[in-house]
């Protein structure tokens, strides 16, 4: 309801009155001043002061938003992401100066007032009354930090922001009381601390370290007199006085804020002249922050980590509670790549297919008994621009990559594993022609599959059998794993498969388990086979694919991350009877071109329908890595394109992903 309107007088009660009246600076008084006195003010004011004595005593709010920072397993910074550019710093890592410079053009009483000063808003409600409009305000700094903090609550929603700062009695209630309540607890040292780490100082910086680093490219414990009186003077309005956008404005309110400190005994008057005097110097520090800003093409490992983050329960039972932990930030994650492995992979992958091309490569390494992901690049750039994509060609659909690929023959290896496992002994020979009706087979449901007129055949009429599994091995023998495929059975084949992590495709459906499933007709990926194919050089213990090593709380505590899960997926035999035939493929086999220099490898190619994709996966005894060249856009027969400064002539993944690989390989190692 409207109040009434009194005399002028030089009464406490009618000034009182007059700053309720004052739409900006009601309530200041409700609780510091006058709250016996309200009742005399009529339901207003009643209803004011239950407001008051029914909210809570403290303020309760999460911790400041930050920047979080990822690193590789030597302690090297991948990047730096934040939702709000932010570092918090304790009160002994800003300078005095800057202290000193925002209380004396913010409130200049800080150290000798309450929560609420009198003094002020007399003086304030008397320049407003004869102004009829709201110039002055009277807030103090306790008052003005707890309103950044209803703003910082808010988050980025804009409504929301807008509510916490509206202008209206009941948010003033509570801030005082809020405001009351943070005196009776915090020394006002710490109040001001608290204050200049969280509020805005303009260009995306929140806090004083932010910007000092934003606009100078200095600490805040290294801020000279004139910088820190150009900060101080951002408070008020960071975007009139943007000393990138409004220059001149910068300065003049620089210079306002010497002169308060002069006035107020914090520097001499010649140290405010002598500041004065000097231009605004800026040394311009565009934030830069994430994972675009990754070197040696860790973007997409870096995308990796915030989408674990961001989906694996270890950070957070639901997905708003690991939401809110990257939101606010402050997080140290420490990783598992390998500076030396990523640029080996990111030479080798750009080097041999262009960021032009319209083929991609995709390279991932893990290491085998551990799951640990060393590596991750591909030859498109991370990014939105020409050329670039957001697209991580090494990983599945939920973890923000696309559809995978079909693998070709390097699906053979998973066959022959489940073959072995099912007592089949590597001199198990068949015929092997060129070509071939499909064998009978069933799935795990006990569906069956006849050939239906459809038949198997190898990459070339010369061909042919009969063979042993090593040879057939080798010379990737398409008949004669599609009859080891069905001796050993579709289902045992798909349990194998599942057994070395390949339970689902790229986007996240079932396996198909069909015939055609040990001619790698499913969509997978690098990731997916690097870290089956190390269950071979482990001496057949599988490890799920890990990339977080530990990660550390803004409140320096330990955060529990996702540990990889290792087990045997198959018998120390079975897997070093592969290996042994894989070693075979890279020797005398097609995957020769990808033999390393002096070092046991084994490996396996594979090459799809039409040659639209073309892999080599392969390892060492303590490195597994997965190659993929494609068009991820639209696959297309990479013969006669273009790749990498030379036309294919016809591409098969001994010849164009194998070099990639071996490269790779050569270099991390």
């Amino acid at each position: 309801m409207p109040l009434p309107r009194l005399r002028r007088t030089g009464s406490t009660l009618v000034n009182v009155y007059r700053l309720l009246a004052a739409g900006a600076l009601a309530g200041i008084l409700l609780a510091g001043m006058a709250m016996p006195a309200l009742g005399m003010l009529g339901l207003t004011a009643k209803s004011a002061t239950d407001d008051f004595n029914g909210l809570p005593d403290a303020l309760t709010s999460s911790p400041l938003t930050q920047s979080s920072r990822i690193y590789d397993a030597n302690g090297g910074l991948i990047a730096t992401v934040y939702d709000r550019n932010r570092t918090v710093v304790p009160g002994d890592r800003i300078a005095p100066v800057m202290r000193k410079a925002l209380v004396d053009i913010e409130d200049n009483r800080f150290y000798r007032h309450g929560a609420v000063d009198l003094k002020s808003v007399l003086r304030a409600l008397d320049r407003n009354t004869a102004n009829g409009s709201v110039v002055q305000g009277a807030s103090t700094l306790t008052q003005q930090y707890v309103k950044n903090v209803f703003v910082e609550e808010a988050g980025n929603d804009p409504k929301a922001v807008q509510q916490a700062q509206r202008q209206t009695l009941d948010r003033k209630i509570r801030e005082l009381r809020y405001a009351i309540e943070l005196e009776k607890t915090l020394t006002k040292d710490e109040i001001l601390t608290d204050y200049l780490n969280i509020t805005y100082f303009g260009e995306q910086a929140y806090g004083v370290e932010a910007a000092a680093e934003r606009y100078f490219g200095v600490h805040a414990a290294d801020l000279s007199l004139p910088q820190a009186a150009l900060l101080a003077g951002l408070v008020r309005s960071p975007s009139s006085y943007d000393p990138v956008a409004n220059p001149k404005l910068a300065r003049q309110r620089r210079d306002i804020v010497l002169r308060k400190m002069a006035q107020y005994g914090a520097i001499t008057t010649t140290q405010a002249r002598q500041a004065a005097a000097e231009p605004v110097k800026l040394d311009l520090n565009p934030p830069r922050q994430g994972c675009i800003t990754a070197q040696q093409g860790a973007g997409f490992f870096c995308d990796y980590i915030r989408r674990t983050v961001l989906g694996d329960p270890a950070f957070g039972r639901t997905a708003a509670a690991r939401k809110a932990l990257w939101h606010r930030g402050g997080l140290q994650i420490r990783t598992t790549l390998d500076p030396r492995a990523q640029q080996a992979v990111e030479q080798s992958v750009t080097s041999h297919v262009y960021t032009t091309d319209e083929a991609a490569a995709a390279t991932t390494l893990v290491q085998p008994g551990t799951g640990r992901i060393l590596a991750m690049a591909q030859s498109r750039d991370y990014g939105t621009g020409a050329h670039e994509t957001g697209l991580n060609l090494n990983v599945g659909t939920a973890m923000g990559g696309g559809l995978g690929f079909p693998t070709g023959s390097t699906f053979k290896p998973v066959v022959a594993a489940a073959a072995l496992e099912d007592g089949i002994r590597p001199d198990r020979k068949y015929p092997s022609p060129y070509s071939m009706p499909w064998p009978d087979m069933s799935d795990c449901a006990g569906h069956g599959y006849t050939d239906g007129g459809q038949q198997v055949h190898n990459d070339s009429p010369s061909l042919v059998g009969p063979f042993a599994m090593p040879e057939a091995m080798a010379k990737s023998v398409n008949t004669y794993f599609a009859q080891l495929e069905a001796d050993t059975g579709l289902c045992k084949v798909a349990a194998m498969a599942g057994r070395l992590g390949i339970a689902r495709q790229a986007d996240g459906n079932p396996l198909q388990v069909v015939p055609s499933l040990t001619l790698g007709t499913n969509d997978l990926t690098p990731l997916d086979m690097a870290s089956a194919y190390a269950a071979f050089a482990a001496h057949g213990t599988y490890c799920t694919p890990v990339a977080v090593t530990s990660v550390t709380g803004p409140d320096g505590k330990e955060i529990a991350v996702p540990r990889t899960d290792c087990r045997q997926a198959m018998s120390q035999g079975t897997a070093d009877a592969v290996s042994a035939m894989l070693k075979g493929v890279v020797e005398d086999g097609t995957g020769k071109p990808a033999g390393l220099s002096g070092r046991d490898s084994a490996g396996k190619t594979g090459t799809t329908d039409a040659g639209k994709q073309v892999w080599f996966v392969g390892y060492t005894s303590g490195l597994s890595g997965a190659t993929v060249v494609s068009d991820p856009a639209s696959p297309q027969d990479l013969d006669g394109q273009s790749i990498g400064g030379a036309v294919i002539g016809q591409a098969f993944g001994g010849t164009l992903a194998g070099p990639i690989w071996r490269d790779a390989m050569e270099g991390a190692l």
